[in-house]
């Protein structure tokens, strides 16, 4: 079960109520330095902007690819350790409104790990150290450290018992017939 904590609304659905739970003025700030770095093609800069202007935690030598977009409401509930890469179009979340509810949780993603190009992760989860995730993938669980995981649903395909350890070729027919 994903860590997040869960706001009962009352009346139109939550979504509609959004602004009475993050300001007008941080959501438009955020889209705006948001979009600024899905495009930067300059790392440093881009990680600058997740630190600095919308507080991420984001570690040493940490990639995001072109597009990466990263929570617009709470983007400071996400933590990415040292060494990281996470892919080309990828989506982080930390936050979901619903009919009757909004929920929020912290991600927060390893050190050495690699999130596949399209990848989605919902909010709660922690991906482990090392782990990778498949193009394409649903982050809707934790991952532990050193798994290679992937799939929609996500599930787990192999997992190393040593950072330097490389992990099992999967060819796709093989996981068709799982």
């Amino acid at each position: 079960m994903r860590k997040v904590e869960r706001y009962p609304v009352e009346g139109p659905n939550a979504l509609w109520q959004v602004y009475s739970t993050v300001s007008r003025v941080k959501s438009v700030r955020n889209f705006i330095f948001i979009q600024l770095a899905r495009y930067c093609p300059i790392l440093p800069l881009k990680n600058w902007i997740y630190r600095r202007v919308l507080g991420m935690k984001v570690g040493e030598h940490t990639a995001f690819a072109l597009m990466v977009m990263v929570d617009v409401f709470f983007p400071e509930r996400i933590t990415v350790g040292d060494n990281t890469i996470i892919g080309y179009n990828t989506t982080i979340l930390t936050h979901e409104y619903l009919i009757k509810e909004y929920r929020l949780g912290h991600v927060i993603i390893g050190s050495n790990v690699m999130i596949g190009a399209n990848t989605t992760i919902l909010p709660g989860v922690t991906i482990g150290d090392n782990a990778v995730v498949a193009a394409g993938s649903v982050v809707h669980k934790d991952v532990p450290a050193h798994a290679f995981v992937g799939g929609n649903p996500m599930r787990e395909i192999t997992r190393s018992g040593k950072a330097d350890t490389p992990l099992k070729d999967v060819s796709a027919s093989h996981l068709l017939h799982k």
